[in-house]
């Protein structure tokens, strides 16, 4: 199991509110199948992050890919494996 931190970069703030809760639901859900270590916005609204819990870059692209904001291009997603 690796670590992978998903910088989530604002792109479209108009729209953040909007899907906050489909990316909130989204984030829950892996929690519970502990697929999500933290999480959490950056406090000057530029974005967020999110640090995945994955076997491999394939696996937690596709958990960051899922993202409701991410999908709906509220955030650009850019992701590093995070040797924590």
């Amino acid at each position: 199991m690796a670590y992978y931190a998903a910088i989530l970069h604002m792109e479209k703030p108009e729209l953040n509110q909007e899907y906050r809760q489909a990316h909130l639901d989204y984030l829950q859900a892996l929690v519970q199948q502990e697929k999500v270590h933290l999480k959490g916005p950056f406090l000057d609204g530029a974005g967020g992050m999110v640090v995945y819990k994955a076997d491999s870059l394939e696996e937690a692209k596709i958990l960051a890919q899922e993202d409701p904001y991410v999908k709906e291009g509220v955030r650009r997603l850019e992701l590093h494996e995070w040797g924590i």
